[in-house]
């Protein structure tokens, strides 16, 4: 099926068609249902065609500007460095972490040999942002190399309650002119799990973090719950995204 993507204009910007990449499980059979993640949630990689021609003053502007992926000063400087020490100084220029503003020849031949030489540089860049990326739907954790954890004692447990109910029938003794009853009785039991206490020491990385969750056997659903406790205390030194 053909979809529309509108903006907040209401006005059509691309058009959606493709295979579905689903993460969620939805099973039912002789009254018996399974259900895990989000079955009616899925995405369409590269699925859209874009309806509306985007402005591009690459043969009319003096300088071309480029824009990096994430906002990162240290790969900007790299990548403004490498530039002015292969076409000569001034050719390049940064405006902000994410803007750089090059000196291009006016020739469109020539200008497009130009971005094909600077596309092909080899930049190091700087060490990415530490980030814990959560996926509610799927149960997702993915963990950065770069995480680190401050001092903080850790539990998590949960209470568990089952209600038992038994049907049965109450009968009078004999000759004592009762009435036989429908009795239930109920059985309630309450059972808390013994989950120890974990200690993260000062700056623990990516496998002390995952080796000590996984000490109290935690679920992906509980280990969720944990980076959101650790985040909301301030012992979590990186960025939580939660798609």
């Amino acid at each position: 099926m053909l979809s529309s993507l509108r903006g907040v204009d209401g006005e059509i910007y691309a058009l959606a068609q493709g295979a579905l990449t689903a993460t969620g499980i939805d099973a039912a059979a002789a009254g018996s249902k399974v259900a895990i993640g989000v079955p009616t949630a899925a995405r369409i990689p590269g699925g859209a065609t874009v309806e509306r021609i985007v402005d591009n003053p690459f043969d009319k502007a003096e300088r071309i500007v480029l824009n990096v992926r994430e906002s990162d000063f240290t790969t900007t400087n790299a990548i403004v460095s490498a530039v002015n020490n292969r076409f000569g100084a001034d050719v390049a220029r940064a405006l902000d972490g994410v803007s750089i503003t090059l000196q291009a020849p006016q020739d469109l031949t020539q200008r497009v040999a130009f971005m094909s030489m600077i596309e092909n540089m080899d930049v190091m860049p700087g060490e990415p942002t530490a980030r814990v990326v959560v996926n509610a739907k799927t149960g997702t954790v993915v963990i950065s190399r770069n995480v680190r954890v401050s001092a903080a004692a850790v539990t998590h447990g949960t209470i568990s309650v089952s209600i038992a109910a038994t049907n049965e029938i109450s009968q009078p003794g004999a000759f004592s002119q009762g009435q036989t009853a429908a009795v239930q009785n109920a059985d309630v039991k309450v059972s808390e799990p013994n989950k120890p206490m974990f200690l993260f020491q000062p700056g623990v990385d990516l496998r002390q973090i995952v080796d000590a969750v996984n000490q109290v056997g935690a679920s992906p659903s509980s280990l969720i719950a944990i980076l959101e406790a650790l985040k909301s205390s301030g012992s979590l030194r990186a960025e939580l995204i939660v798609i």
